[in-house]
């Protein structure tokens, strides 16, 4: 004769092997959808694609929370006071608290790129891109989430389903889990920051254009035209070095700002300074192409 009790473990057991299988599943699935975005993210930023996935899975529910869903916010991402965009609200750490919405599910893992960004997280570019556990702690210490066990989740999360394959970039081919040491840094002498919404890095005295190309992952050719200069120009230290083509204007928060000219400015540091292309940046002047800015002018820049 079967006890009850045995028949309600055997019960319970098989609906939680149930739950586990379609969780597998729909976590497996949500990966699927969204491995390629986090690798072109990675390339772009470089933030590990184990960890964006770890973190769209955890934050999301694999895709299914109300903030997913209804406002393609994958990440958990609050308004904060920058946000122009649409909003949500829902309780969280306080009651009705604001959420970002987008349009897609891309502009959501794009907008959680450039949030890494921000100096609050500078330390993360300090660590081996492929030791996800220090990128896991490390998102923990900056205050991304208030959860303790936040850092434990996002590992349990990549090692079960064996996100540190898609830390190389080639989509999986090849796997690599860390090494015991983890939490290990690596020398990287540049690290990413936004200016005009544009990734760029701060070029220091070693640079030269050949370092930054094979440093940065951007062909020279390219890099030199994004940053509208030539290889004979060496006076880089200091100077904002951009991965993208600049913008026609400046960000819009300086719309009604005037920019004074200091000594050893020129209108080319200028338009590095504000990722603002030099052709631009003398028509919205009035300026011919042989002016030359002296100390106390003022220039528009957007």
């Amino acid at each position: 004769m079967i006890h009850l009790r045995h028949i309600t473990f055997a019960i319970s057991l098989c609906f939680a092997l149930t739950s586990n299988a379609q969780r597998n599943a729909q976590y497996e699935e949500y990966v699927q959808q969204y491995k390629n975005i986090a690798i072109d993210q990675m390339k772009r930023y470089k933030i590990p694609a184990s960890i964006t996935l770890a973190q769209g899975l955890l934050e999301s529910g694999g895709g299914k929370s109300m903030l997913a869903v209804k406002a393609n916010n994958h990440f958990g991402i609050k308004c904060h006071t920058d946000w122009t965009g649409g909003r949500i609200y829902k309780d969280d750490d306080a009651k009705n608290d604001c959420f970002r919405v987008y349009s897609s599910a891309k502009e959501s893992y794009e907008d959680h790129s450039k949030f890494l960004t921000r100096s609050r997280y500078a330390r993360l570019f300090t660590y081996d891109p492929l030791d996800y556990k220090a990128w896991a702690k490390g998102l923990k210490e900056c205050g991304y989430a208030t959860l303790s066990t936040y850092a434990e989740r996002l590992i349990k999360i990549i090692e079960t389903y064996e996100l540190y394959q898609y830390d190389t970039g080639k989509g999986g081919s090849h796997q690599h889990k860390p090494s015991a040491n983890s939490g290990s840094t690596i020398n990287h002498n540049h690290q990413p920051y936004l200016v005009n919404d544009i990734v760029c890095y701060r070029a220091i005295a070693a640079d030269d254009w050949d370092i930054l190309a094979n440093e940065l992952g951007v062909k020279k050719k390219k890099l030199l035209k994004y940053n509208e200069c030539e290889d004979t120009f060496t006076q880089l230290e200091g100077m904002n070095i951009f991965t993208k083509k600049k913008k026609s204007r400046a960000d819009k928060r300086y719309k009604d700002y005037w920019h004074r000219i200091q000594p050893g400015e020129s209108m080319y540091t200028i338009s590095q300074l504000y990722g603002v292309k030099l052709k631009s940046l003398y028509k919205m002047n009035y300026k011919s192409a042989d002016y030359v800015p002296e100390v106390g002018d003022i220039l528009k820049v957007r």
